[in-house]
């Protein structure tokens, strides 16, 4: 990978590490390297605070609600969005993330808007070593699961969130609809996402095989910085949180039940245990 631009922002890319061979870069745990500070600044950019709050609406608020969910796990806070919006709603709210670059950038943002963060750096795989009690919810959200690039970190990850939970929690994740890109389509169907709304930044796949989604993200200001991801399919998600125990899933597109090529999936999942037939996936 090469930059035309010279300054130390642009060269996003050689302060992430990827090296000689960004393609070659498949380790759950080389997430921390990308989130450099200059990207992790640049964050709310690629967001838009108000114009996703505009998109999803009260999407996850109401879901969280419908279960009586008060107490809720942010597990991939990032930059603070929804873990902001749900203290502001009352909920109390737990701050996770493997990056401090994000946290410390979430822990500003709350601030900035009269908000204080209980912030907690947790590795998903060892989360109930690093965060203690029990939630209502768990969320996993801005397609972070993606970071996860071994089944067994996946499945290990989705075990800690089922036992941080209590015994009729629900755990909330969402991922790109990879299914499309694998199959040769875009990344976004319509002409601005659900999940990044800004305007400042030009987002799009680079690389996609079975195994990795390497993603640009160009600034206006000319930095640029990559992303790589685990291309996750739709069944095998709904698939893993199965057998991990989660008794009935609910999926989503673009927060809408009824979907047809969405840009983001969101699935529901309960903990509360059902007897015989009544363990139903929808």
């Amino acid at each position: 990978m090469t930059s035309t631009q010279t300054s130390p922002s642009s060269r996003g890319g050689d302060q992430q590490r990827f090296g000689e061979s960004p393609e070659s870069v498949r380790e759950t745990d080389h997430y921390q390297q990308e989130y450099i500070e200059d990207f992790a600044d640049r964050w709310d950019r690629l967001i838009d605070w108000e114009a996703r709050e505009r998109a999803e609406g009260d999407f996850f608020i109401r879901i969280l609600k419908d279960y009586g969910a008060h107490s809720v796990l942010d597990v991939a806070t990032g930059t603070g969005f929804h873990s902001v919006r749900l203290l502001k709603e009352g909920f109390d709210v737990v701050s996770a993330d493997g990056s401090p670059n994000m946290l410390a950038r979430a822990f500003r943002n709350a601030r900035h808007r009269d908000q204080l963060l209980r912030t907690a750096q947790a590795d998903w795989r060892f989360l109930n070593r690093d965060i203690h009690g029990t939630f209502d919810a768990v969320i996993c959200l801005g397609n972070s699961f993606t970071h996860l690039f071994k089944e067994r970190d996946r499945r290990k990850a989705l075990a800690e969130y089922y036992a941080v939970l209590k015994h009729n929690g629900v755990l909330i994740l969402d991922h790109r609809n990879y299914d499309r890109l694998l199959e040769g389509g875009s990344a976004v169907s319509g002409a601005k996402g659900t999940v990044y709304c800004g305007e400042d930044v030009q987002v799009g796949p680079e690389h996609v095989d079975e195994g990795l989604a390497r993603f640009r993200y160009a600034f206006g200001d000319g930095s640029t910085y990559h992303l790589n991801m685990f291309p996750l399919r739709y069944g095998y998600v709904r698939r893993l949180m199965s057998e991990v125990g989660f008794q009935k899933i609910a999926s989503y597109g673009d927060y809408q039940r009824d979907f047809e090529d969405p840009d983001f999936y969101v699935h529901v999942a309960e903990k509360e245990y059902r007897f015989d037939g009544d363990a139903t996936m929808l």
